[in-house]
């Protein structure tokens, strides 16, 4: 007998459910959500029945995702409505309504994401055969969780196979199973017993401690206590382990943990100055510190504790240390809107542990003819993460280059370099709660490396006189000490320039790295993000006034560029006039580096000189250049000059509310990419992932 799980997918949606509570599948829900708004641009999400009170996962969907559906219009039915319904009319009467407002939603959306019930005390009997049935009824496929924590290898395998059987046996059409919260010693063993006995893919997830650890915040809202010191970022770590002080301190010292929260009553003075003279070494970073008996410290100490660790909690609560701490042990962290970090953790360990493309394909969600923001920029980081670079960081005490360093990692997008004072990284990430264990760190003015690198520089500039001894000073800089790490293969990019400028950014790469053999010029494009396409703009920031031949290889460049991200290239010459309508030396230029391109690479598609309205709008096109395959449909946009370039790109980026990614150089031998000194953490991000992208271009074939 054909199994149900090789069947192509309905249409519909995707249903997301389990066999019992504490799975953890919201890993798995947010996961799924990344996926499907990597495909189409309008996804809903339904929730069947819901309990009183916030929905935490969908405020989250909401805000991550930018989700404009109604929140009234994600709920089906309250569960204590429910159970009265199916006792007194029977499970038919709870099925058909809740199939009604379903197809409210999925009239509305190209795919609906919908998060089965939970399991919690819900007076639902045969809770996993209503799942199915509303499945079946939504035409949704499935997608099954089982919670493996706590439990043996043998256990998760058999209520794996178990649920896959039942929810198969009940008419569904089931994608794949999900075992999620396994030991992580126990992974890979389970994964493979698995995969040889289900006919459908089976993602195994080790248990993350970092997502079930609560965050300072939310153990300050549980246990009612009040914030004598710490910021929003200090209030945002995650207690990943409790340390109660009653010891002496130098004992107490000796079991500090990373990540713990010190519970401790709040007269010790000596232990919470201790501790946070701890964190503040590095030795190790702390969550924060947590009162008990509702004592405050003098304002003394209070002070120094200020100065000791700025930002680090010092939480007051009204209980003894007994009481907090059983209530400490049994509160789990949850995701939600206001803890955007395990977000990242959580999608990084989907990520990593699912097939995402093989996941993708089965869902067989047709691609929106849109692409928009949120769509490429998810696309970034798929690439990235698919041939994993290392991109080194010179700014590595920056805060947001930290942050988006934190991203990354949670991310699993690339591996991480990050330069400068080692101590004053570690300290600043220990402020800001970022666990950078998985980055490397170093020093250029300790590092071992200098030294080469002082020979390796010497010997490139000897011919502007520049000696071993000088050289020894200037790699100590931290974007030569970056680039020289590129050139010499123990990085694959470079990314900088958040607080330095374009030229102390790019000049050592100019010096060190060098022109690709086949490109005469360093050139930039934008990617402008509109909200339903995306445009490359070239050049916006590096080259003032090209000449007819700069300008040809910018929009070769710039058309590759465009296609290695998914782009199909398209390219308009632009030109205060369209056509043969225009003279004068500036549309010459144009009109001449439009003939050497079509020279030098006829397969490529270009029109040129064209107006900007002519390049993007059909209307304007069937008008001006009616017969053009390029004028209405042009992706690549060349600029004739950086002031055009440039002033344009802001202009859209203001008032279409355009996400301008970039600027991305294009022409060096190996990637370096410059930051707008007010970059975003985002848009480090998205930079760092076009570096590492980049960076696998560099060794395909040509």
């Amino acid at each position: 007998m054909t199994s149900r799980g090789h069947h192509p997918p309905k249409a519909g949606g995707v249903y997301v459910t389990g066999i019992d509570r504490g799975d953890g599948r919201q890993v798995v829900e947010l996961g799924v959500m990344e996926l499907l708004t990597r495909q189409v641009d309008r996804v809903g999400v339904f929730r069947p029945l819901v309990h009183d009170g916030p929905d935490r996962l969908f405020e989250l969907l909401r805000a991550r995702y930018r989700l404009s559906q109604d929140p009234a219009s994600v709920y089906g039915i309250d569960y204590h409505e429910a159970a009265a319904l199916q006792a007194e009319k029977g499970t038919d009467e709870l099925v058909a309504a809740l199939v009604e407002r379903f197809l409210r939603v999925a009239r509305d959306y190209e795919v609906v994401l919908v998060l089965g019930t939970d399991y919690a005390g819900t007076q639902l009997p045969d809770e996993l055969a209503l799942n199915a049935r509303l499945a079946n009824e939504f035409g949704a496929s499935v997608i099954a969780v089982v919670g493996g924590k706590g439990q043996t290898p043998q256990s998760v395998r058999a209520e794996t196979r178990n649920a896959y059987r039942a929810y198969e046996g009940l008419g569904c059409n089931v994608l794949a199973m999900v075992a999620n919260r396994v030991a992580p010693a126990d992974r890979t063993a389970i994964a493979e017993r698995l995969a040889a006995r289900l006919p459908v893919p089976c993602y195994v997830l080790p248990d993350e401690p970092a997502l079930a650890a609560p965050t300072v915040a939310q153990i300050t809202h549980a246990l009612g206590g009040t914030v004598l010191l710490g910021d929003d970022s200090g209030l945002a770590r995650d207690a990943l382990d409790f340390v109660f002080g009653g010891a002496m301190l130098p004992n107490f010292l000796g079991a500090l943990t990373p990540g713990c929260m010190v519970v401790t009553p709040g007269d010790r003075a000596d232990l919470v100055v201790g501790a946070l003279a701890a964190h503040s070494a590095g030795t190790p970073p702390i969550a924060g510190v947590l009162l008990t008996l509702n004592e405050r410290p003098s304002e003394q100490i209070l002070t120094l504790a200020s100065r000791l660790a700025p930002g680090t909690p010092v939480i007051s609560v009204p209980g003894n240390s007994f009481p907090t701490a059983g209530e400490l042990f049994a509160m789990e962290g949850k995701l939600n809107a206001s803890t955007p970090r395990k977000a990242e953790t959580a999608l990084g360990l989907f990520e990593r542990h699912a097939d995402t493309a093989d996941l993708l394909a089965r869902l067989a969600v047709a691609r929106s003819g849109r692409v928009t923001p949120m769509m490429f920029e998810h696309e970034l980081l798929e690439q990235a993460r698919a041939d994993r670079r290392r991109v080194v960081l010179p700014e590595g005490t920056v805060e947001r280059v930290l942050r988006a360093a934190d991203v990354l990692i949670r991310r699993d997008v690339c591996d991480l370099t990050l330069l400068g004072d080692t101590e004053q990284i570690r300290k600043k990430a220990a402020d800001l709660g970022i666990d950078l264990s998985a980055a490397q760190l170093i020093d250029p003015q300790t590092s071992e490396l200098r030294q080469t690198f002082a020979e390796r520089y010497a010997g490139l500039r000897a011919h502007k006189g520049v000696t071993v001894e000088l050289a020894y000073d200037v790699v100590a800089d931290v974007n030569y000490f970056g680039t020289l790490m590129v050139d010499e293969g123990l990085a694959d990019g470079m990314v900088s320039g958040s607080v330095h400028s374009t030229a102390a950014t790019i000049r050592p790469a100019f010096e060190i790295i060098k022109t690709k053999p086949m490109a005469s010029i360093v050139s930039s494009v934008f990617f402008m993000c509109l909200a339903d396409r995306v445009l490359v703009y070239g050049d916006c920031a590096v080259n003032p006034d090209p000449d007819a031949a700069q300008l040809a290889d910018i929009a070769i460049q710039s058309a590759a560029t465009a296609a290695r991200f998914g782009v199909e290239p398209r390219i308009a010459m632009l030109s205060y006039s369209t056509g043969t309508s225009g003279t004068g030396a500036d549309v010459d230029k144009v009109r001449e580096a439009t003939k050497l391109v079509r020279e030098s690479r006829p397969d490529l598609r270009i029109e040129g000189p064209i107006q900007y309205d002519a390049a993007v709008e059909p209307s304007v096109a069937a008008t001006k250049l009616p017969d053009s395959e390029v004028a209405g449909r042009a992706t690549v946009l060349i600029f004739p000059d950086l002031n055009t370039g440039n002033n344009t790109y802001k202009a859209v980026q203001r008032s279409a509310g355009a996400v301008a990614v970039g600027p991305v150089l294009q022409g060096l031998r190996k990637p370096v990419n410059d930051l707008s000194r007010g970059a975003l953490v985002s848009d480090i991000v998205n930079t760092v992932a076009i570096t590492a992208i980049q960076s696998q271009a560099q060794e395909l074939p040509a």
